[in-house]
């Protein structure tokens, strides 16, 4: 019997992808740890993913198969501390694909992000391979760890697999300092009845998808055979695209005395170098992807269980 750890499970994704996990191959099969599990069902551990020897024997213990590894400190965030990021975006996935090349777990999923786009990447309908000159320290880790993966799968034949997530829209959970955080924050102001403030700017288009998409297409990539997966850096993953603005208007729909004031910070920098919109036909290809939610379908799933 195969066994999944997710690292980082209390996380934005984490929380929703062990949920999803367990229902499917049964609650003893798939373990959480994170650095603080208090949100988290057992079995969990309280876990170091930058401790490689706590790692291991975790590992080993339990007889892990296969590792999510969702542990990163995400762009706003690394802005504020860029030497630590890397440390620990860095330091996390080399441990885990070691383990990996050791033949100690068979499979790893690591997410990439749109952040390793930067300002000179053709922003709509960005194609899986094009120019990559990232401008934060989440994405120049992000992208480092792409060309790591591949590094693993080349000289190693480590089986990793990867999906570059775009901003990523949920109920369940609270976001944990990204750029698109706006996109959930501002559900939370419509439900409470308070006029909400952007932070990018209303024209800022950015690629998005809600969570449930996310965490199926993380199972699905994980799920399909070996020689699918074409690609072993990250794959372009696509769900919707909208600017704020657009997103605004269709909660005012919902919610008709809402009012939104835009007053960009440095997110809008970050926000400003990345993709509008992705070209996600290679995962489609390879792997059978496709999105189920488009923008409405969102809305209506956020406001309803806000």
């Amino acid at each position: 019997m195969e066994k999944s750890l997710v690292i980082g499970a209390a996380g934005q994704i984490g929380t929703e992808l062990v949920s999803e996990l367990r229902s499917k191959r049964g609650i003893a099969n798939v373990i959480a740890a994170d650095l603080r599990v208090d949100n988290l069902a057992s079995p969990f551990y309280e876990l170091d993913a930058t401790n490689e020897s706590a790692l291991r024997d975790l590992v080993l213990n339990e007889g892990v198969t296969e590792i999510y590894h969702l542990v990163a400190i995400l762009s706003a965030t690394g802005e504020k501390a860029p030497k630590r990021a890397w440390e620990l975006n860095m330091k996390t996935l080399l441990n885990i694909l070691d383990l990996a090349k050791e033949r100690i777990i068979q499979r790893v999923f690591w997410p990439s992000s749109i952040a390793v786009f930067g300002p000179s990447t053709p922003k709509i309908k960005t194609p899986q391979f094009t120019v990559m000159d990232p401008n934060t320290v989440y994405g120049i880790s992000k992208s480092a760890g792409e060309l790591w993966c591949q590094y693993y799968f080349e000289n190693y034949g480590v089986d990793v697999r990867s999906i570059r997530y775009p901003g990523l829209i949920s109920w369940k959970t609270m976001p944990g300092g990204g750029t698109t955080d706006y996109a959930i924050e501002i559900f939370h102001s419509a439900r409470k009845g308070i006029d909400f403030r952007s932070f990018l700017g209303p024209d800022t288009r950015l690629p998005m998808m809600y969570m449930d998409d996310a965490v199926r297409a993380t199972i699905e990539i994980m799920e399909a055979d070996p020689d699918s997966i074409k690609i072993r850096t990250s794959y372009n993953l696509s769900g919707v695209d909208f600017t704020p603005r657009e997103l605004f208007d269709e909660i005012k729909k919902i919610y008709p005395e809402f009012n939104i004031t835009f007053k960009p910070d440095s997110r809008q920098k970050i926000a400003d170098s990345w993709p509008g919109s992705i070209d996600d036909s290679e995962a489609k290809l390879d792997w059978g992807w496709n999105h189920k939610f488009d923008t409405k379908a969102i809305v209506k799933l956020m406001s309803d269980n806000i």
